[in-house]
């Protein structure tokens, strides 16, 4: 949001009494404070419900726009939770009744095939230490054994650890999946109401920079306005004539165009800014004065 002014003429005069003479007014401004509207996301403007000079509160609707992008987004943000939340579901609740069966009937599968290769190698060591077999056929039936007891002893630690549950590492790692996604959908959420450009407070709608179907970029100005209740007066003295005012001071001004006097005060004094100040050592010469902003 963007402040800036609009300006109109005035005249303050300064008001004396019948008996003392009438001095030379001030001329100033009326100033107000605009107000600029813009998008955060871009899309094509759908509808303007506002029209120029129609005075608007604070979170009237002023523009939808057609964000297509978004609504893809939160249905790739809506199928992710559901896998994410089957995903931490499935952690929590650990091995199925049909799981475990299946699990146990390997584990006494391998078991057997464990039992059977132990007690051929039995046989085979035993035949190897009268030398009735070679080396290279008790080599084999060692290898046989040695990988029937590896298999069994995997299916023992998978076994036992379906039945104490799952770990602990991978409950927390399918809850931040779940958050994740979650926090995915909420900022596609939050972009898709980005789609109704709203009044940030009550204000007059000055100029409409954007038509129907035309593409509104974030940032960029769509609607301009002022706002009604921030109107204050500006006037410029040179430095010479500064002391006639000080802060707090009441005042009264006039404004032409109503046609009435208005009392005011006096909130701030400040010297404007220039590119240099001139100076000389001519004591004939006259410098210039500095202007200051009432």
């Amino acid at each position: 949001m963007n402040i800036k002014t609009v300006s109109f003429a005035l005249l303050a005069a300064a008001l004396s009494s019948c008996s003392t003479p009438v001095e030379k007014g001030i001329e100033g401004k009326i100033k107000r404070d605009a107000i600029t509207v813009t998008t955060k996301v871009p899309g094509r403007v759908a509808k303007l419900w506002v029209s120029e000079g129609d005075l608007v509160k604070q979170g009237d609707t002023l523009a939808v726009l057609d964000i297509p992008e978004v609504d893809a987004k939160i249905a790739q943000a809506q199928g992710a939770v559901r896998a994410a939340s089957a995903q931490y579901e499935m952690a929590e609740r650990g091995a199925t009744a049909n799981q475990l069966k299946q699990l146990q009937a390997k584990h006494d599968a391998l078991k057997e095939q464990y039992e059977f290769a132990r007690k051929s190698f039995s046989r085979v060591e035993a035949m190897f230490a009268d030398s009735l077999i070679s080396p290279q056929s008790y080599d084999e039936a060692m290898a046989k054994f040695q990988g029937a007891r590896a298999q069994y002893d995997a299916v023992v630690a998978e076994l036992a650890e379906a039945k104490s549950g799952v770990r602990i590492e991978n409950r927390l790692m399918a809850l931040g999946q779940q958050e994740r996604a979650t926090g995915a959908l909420r900022e596609a959420e939050v972009a898709s109401d980005e789609r109704y450009i709203l009044a940030p407070a009550d204000m007059t709608i000055e100029t409409i920079s954007l038509h129907v179907g035309e593409l509104a970029t974030p940032g960029y100005s769509i609607f301009n306005g002022y706002l009604p209740h921030t109107t204050w007066f500006r006037f410029t003295l040179p430095e010479s004539e500064i002391g006639r005012v000080h802060p707090d001071a009441q005042i009264r001004v006039f404004v032409p165009y109503l046609d009435e006097t208005v009392d005011a005060k006096i909130t701030a004094i400040k010297q404007l800014a220039r590119y240099a100040d001139v100076s000389t050592a001519y004591p004939d010469y006259q410098l210039e004065e500095a202007v200051y902003e009432v």
